[in-house]
């Protein structure tokens, strides 16, 4: 009973967080607004632990190397100490699956990033279209990115905009290939912590 409350609460925090630096990184490479509460939020939340990778690994244009590295380390920690925890001890594994396990995981997580901001766009534009909130546009500002191409090769059909579902199917095929990916790793239970 103790180790599956450590267990929750390990995944609580370690999702949070680790949601807070993906978006990091999915902000700056959708060249999202600096300025905005949200941005500055995430920024100073994962500065701390970002300052010392950024030395080892630079930025490239607008991708992040280094909250990715983060985020895959943050996943590899929380899969580590839940199998400490499930096995009542250090477990017996190889470190490579461990890291195949964490950007399995994160992958997972950015796809469902995507999948939830895409959905917050919709809904927003048909409840509030041209709100101003800061959390609307850093969302639209996240979606822009995957949903341009898709906008680019499918034009609008007199006002309306046909992207969104082509991103859902595509985001769903990506979701069933990072599923098997998972799966073929030997996840098992731990796939979708």
């Amino acid at each position: 009973m103790l180790a599956d409350i450590l267990i929750t609460i390990l995944l609580i925090a370690s999702s949070f967080y680790l949601t807070i630096v993906l978006l990091r990184f999915l902000l700056q490479l959708a060249r999202a607004d600096f300025y905005n509460p949200i941005t500055q939020f995430a920024v100073k939340a994962t500065n701390p632990l970002l300052r010392p990778i950024r030395q080892i690994i630079p930025g490239w244009r607008s991708v992040d190397g280094a909250s990715l590295v983060l985020a895959v380390i943050i996943q590899a920690i929380t899969f580590f100490l839940i199998l400490i925890a499930l096995n009542g001890g250090v477990p017996s594994l190889n470190p490579l699956t461990l890291l195949t396990w964490s950007v399995l995981n994160v992958l997972d997580l950015i796809v469902t990033i995507y999948f939830w901001s895409v959905i917050a766009v919709v809904i927003v534009s048909w409840i509030a279209p041209g709100s101003n909130h800061p959390a609307i546009q850093l969302v639209a500002q996240i979606t822009e990115p995957v949903m341009r191409p898709v906008r680019n090769l499918i034009p609008s059909l007199g006002g309306l905009d046909l992207s969104p579902i082509i991103v859902f199917l595509i985001l769903n095929v990506l979701q069933v290939v990072i599923d098997n990916l998972q799966r073929s790793a030997g996840m098992g239970a731990l796939a979708g912590m």
